[in-house]
């Protein structure tokens, strides 16, 4: 299997081009945007040397299934799925936000929590928590959108002061975020999963607000196994996850935890292959249809045949 990792379409109609760390963004003047999963893989904010195949594919069929399974709560900006590694969709306004939902004490919050912080992003915490543990009702937690860098922590109060998101429109945001993590968590429930946390998009288009991007897949959202969940929170133990930190794992046992001065370790092709397994792992485990490799001699022109062909029907 081949990996996608850089894709250059000279789409008809094309105005822009955006490169993010694993997706490719074409803008098209007619307002829709073609959004490609490409195979590149990210850790610690670094894109990694070697490409996973299947990974691309992986991702966008999850979200667009998720999109599906969510599309009554909010409009989505989802049209199409053209290519197993492509959606075709509305170009929105995207709000500077990025709407964090937490239902359990991981993760980043947890290391806020144990440095003896409190207060995460203007929600107080109660003493006396553990790590993993359920928290008491699911919290929100924003972070900014950063042009370059890292996303910031901000409380709601801090993004309405600074006129980031309108008063309302923000309140409106949090009520779709706790809809959305409702659904997520039912549907995990029903596949021996704990929605632990995800992040959430949205923009405007035409006065009206999108869910944007992906949603629940492993890469933008934490899961741990239903099954020993209490016995190993009542050890201390560490949780079964189901998300990319496995990745993240191989790479700091190995030496890199993306700091200046340290080397990506060597990606073989045991290595490769075995993340590709591991994608299509969390593929089988969260939806409800298997998985099927797209394999094809071309896939860069089979990519391009596809979106092109979609874009005559629009």
């Amino acid at each position: 299997m081949k990996a996608v990792v850089k894709t250059n379409f000279n789409l008809p109609g094309l105005q822009s081009k955006y490169t993010g760390k694993v997706r490719d963004v074409y803008f098209l003047k007619s307002g829709h945007l073609v959004m490609v999963a490409t195979d590149r893989i990210s850790a610690f904010d670094v894109v990694l040397p070697e490409g996973i195949p299947c990974k691309g594919q992986v991702l966008n069929q999850l979200a667009a299934q998720f999109l599906d399974l969510t599309s009554d709560i909010l409009p989505n900006w989802k049209i199409a799925v053209p290519d197993p590694m492509v959606t075709i969709g509305l170009c929105c306004e995207p709000y500077k936000v990025e709407m964090v939902v937490r239902g359990y004490l991981a993760g980043h919050a947890w290391r806020e929590y144990k440095a003896g912080r409190r207060t995460l992003c203007g929600v107080t915490l109660p003493d006396g928590l553990k790590e993993n543990q359920k928290l008491p009702h699911p919290i929100i937690t924003p972070t900014t959108k950063a042009a370059e860098g890292h996303d910031e922590d901000i409380s709601k109060e801090e993004i309405i002061a600074r006129g980031i998101v309108p008063a309302d429109e923000y309140e409106q945001l949090e009520k779709y975020t706790l809809a959305l993590f409702r659904r997520g968590t039912e549907i995990a429930a029903k596949k021996g999963l704990i929605l632990v946390d995800t992040k959430y998009e949205f923009g405007k288009k035409d006065g009206k607000i999108y869910l944007m991007d992906e949603i629940h897949t492993p890469d933008s959202s934490r899961y741990f196994y239903a099954e020993g969940y209490e016995e190993r929170l009542a050890k201390g133990e560490h949780q079964k996850q189901l998300s990319k930190e496995f990745v993240r794992e191989w790479l700091m046992a190995n030496g890199f935890q993306g700091q200046e001065g340290q080397k990506v370790p060597e990606m073989t092709p045991e290595v490769v292959n075995g993340i590709t397994d591991r994608y299509i792992e969390l593929y089988e485990k969260l939806s409800p249809v298997p998985f099927e490799k797209a394999e094809c001699e071309d896939i860069e022109a089979r990519i391009q045949n596809n979106i092109e062909n979609f874009l005559k029907t629009l």
